[in-house]
């Protein structure tokens, strides 16, 4: 399965490259963060306390190809505190629409022995903004996660609307079927507002209908504030 997903991954650098070897130069971009919670998928990876992340990405010059390391602070099942990871992926435009596809190699740090550590994820985007209104599906599979988790499929549908040129609604919903785990839907609807042309500040409220104990799919605000250099 691993060998699968290199392969893969491998294949998809070895075509961009090939399809874009023109373009010789590129840019790196950088990124910081912290907020109260840390969701992903609507579903808390801290257990309900703050963290912090951050993340280097390099994009050739057409914008088509990018990849790159990230970190966040986590509260995982595998005791581990703090997950790294290396992310490739392609950007490309078909009939008005965006595109963007990745694979992403995760790694818990310092995990308890014996623990299940790492894990593959793969993600591919569709939108489409026209004038002040965005729409967005995203379909997200890993094909055996970290942790006890096994095989999961994330879907979600996310629209959102500018209201002005520094502050963006959005809502989202989606549904996570996952082997060895619970299924649920789970929904955020929130704001985010440029301070700055390299700070923005967001405020959302996270929900899953999951009706279990704890604070992983607990209902909640979270507050956030990102970077950009």
């Amino acid at each position: 399965m691993i060998r699968t997903a290199t392969l893969a991954a491998t294949a998809l650098v070895l075509f961009t490259g090939s399809a874009h070897a023109q373009d010789a130069g590129g840019d790196w971009s950088f990124g910081l963060g912290a907020a109260t919670d840390n969701r992903s998928k609507d579903a808390s990876k801290s257990d309900g306390e703050p963290f912090v992340w951050g993340e280097a990405q390099w994009s050739n010059s057409s914008g088509f190809f990018y990849a790159g390391p990230a970190f966040e602070t986590i509260k995982s099942s595998t005791g581990s505190d703090l997950e790294v990871s290396l992310v490739a992926g392609i950007r490309p435009q078909l009939a008005g629409f965006d595109l963007d596809i990745s694979a992403e190699h995760k790694w818990h740090v310092d995990a308890n022995p014996g623990a299940d550590d790492d894990a593959w994820e793969f993600t591919a985007d569709i939108s489409r903004s026209i004038g002040p209104a965005s729409a967005r599906v995203r379909v997200q599979h890993s094909p055996d996660s970290t942790g006890s988790t096994e095989v999961w499929t994330w879907v979600a549908l996310r629209g959102g609307w500018d209201f002005t040129n520094k502050l963006k609604g959005t809502a989202e919903i989606g549904r996570r079927e996952q082997d060895n785990s619970i299924d649920y839907t789970g929904w955020n609807v929130g704001f985010s507002y440029a301070l700055t042309d390299a700070i923005e500040a967001d405020l959302r409220w996270h929900a899953t209908d999951a009706d279990v104990p704890g604070e992983q799919y607990k209902d909640g605000l979270v507050a956030g504030i990102a970077f950009a250099f």
